[in-house]
Formats: structure tokens, sequence, C-alpha cells
């Protein structure tokens, strides 16, 4: 069975918005924090052989930047991944190779037990809360930014289902941005 990664930039106060939709004022946030070492410790913990899973929103977002994306490896590697995209819309998707999924949890459970790579799951926050509490998230990697944003869309949003997770891995840039690896253990247990 191939694992389910959750990939998501991320601020202190568990802002993941960056885009300047509902009128959100702080677009491009992560900008000021990009750096080489940065960029080659994100393709190192995204890798370069994956299938994506993307919400509806995610991938429209997506599908107008990447395609066109001059050759890089990371545009390369998304590009060539088969994009599994949750819609009621199937008819509609364009960018490929793709597959539409419109029974998240179910369909999901198929794509997990069927094939070799990875899936990262990147934007798409609505699906997080849905996955986490059907047991189906693996693993998170959540790219964490030295600020304060007090306001957007958050990762987690109220009334997720409380798990534990153990911390594998962690790395930090030159400009203080911190890769995190976490692995799914299980509910949260209280004390």
């Amino acid at each position: 069975m191939r694992k389910l990664k959750i990939m998501e930039h991320i601020s202190l106060d568990g802002v993941i918005q960056s885009t300047g939709e509902d009128g959100f004022p702080y677009t491009d946030w992560t900008a000021p924090y990009r750096s080489p070492a940065g960029r080659d410790a994100l393709l190192a913990t995204h890798g370069t052989h994956y299938d994506l899973l993307l919400g509806r929103r995610t991938y429209d977002m997506w599908s107008g930047v990447w395609p066109n994306a001059p050759a890089s490896p990371m545009g390369d590697s998304i590009k060539a991944a088969t994009k599994y995209v949750v819609t009621n819309r199937p008819e509609s998707l364009e960018w490929g190779p793709y597959e539409a999924v419109e029974d998240e949890v179910e369909g999901v459970r198929r794509i997990k037990s069927d094939g070799s790579k990875d899936i990262l799951l990147w934007g798409s926050s609505t699906l997080t809360s849905t996955l986490l509490e059907h047991g189906l998230v693996d693993e998170m990697v959540l790219i964490v930014y030295p600020v304060l944003i007090g306001t957007g869309k958050r990762f987690f949003a109220e009334g997720s289902p409380a798990r534990s997770f153990s911390l594998v891995g962690s790395s930090t840039t030159p400009t203080g941005v911190m890769l995190n690896k976490y692995e799914f253990v299980g509910p949260l247990k209280g004390g």
C-alpha cells in the first residue's frame, strides 16, 4: 500500500492561505524566506516520483501555473504526476494526466491500495480533516515559516479529529523555515 503524505506551507499560527481570495491581505508571504538551501531541502523531502491528490480549487489554481512553468526538478515531477482530483465536475478536467475522484474516502482508499508511488496532498485543506478522520493520512510534512499572520484559512479546521503524530525528521533553512516530518501514530490518548 502506498503512503499518503500531506505537505503544507504554514505560519506559526496555522495559516496556510497565500492567495488573495476572500480579501486575504498577505499574498505570497513565503517569498521573503525562499533560498536555494530551502528549495533543495524541500525537493529532497518532496521526492521526484509520486502522484498528487488535489481538491478542485487547488487543481484549478495549479493548472493555471504548472503546465507552462519552465523545466525544473519540481515542475517536471508535478507535470508528470497523475493528479487525482476530488471533484463533482470531472468533465471539466483538462490538465493531466488526471483521474477524477468523486468519493473522497473510498476513492482515496482505492488509490492508496493501487500503485507504487507515494501520494502527495498539497493545499486542498478541506480534504485534510476528512482524510485524518478516516485514518488515511500516513505522514505530514509541515513547512513552518517564522511568521504570525493572524487571519486567513487555517490548516486544521475547527472540529478536526484529535490525532497523534510522531516527529521523524526536522531541518531548518538559513532563513529560519523549518521542515518537520511527522508520521501518523493514532487517535489522541488522554492522560
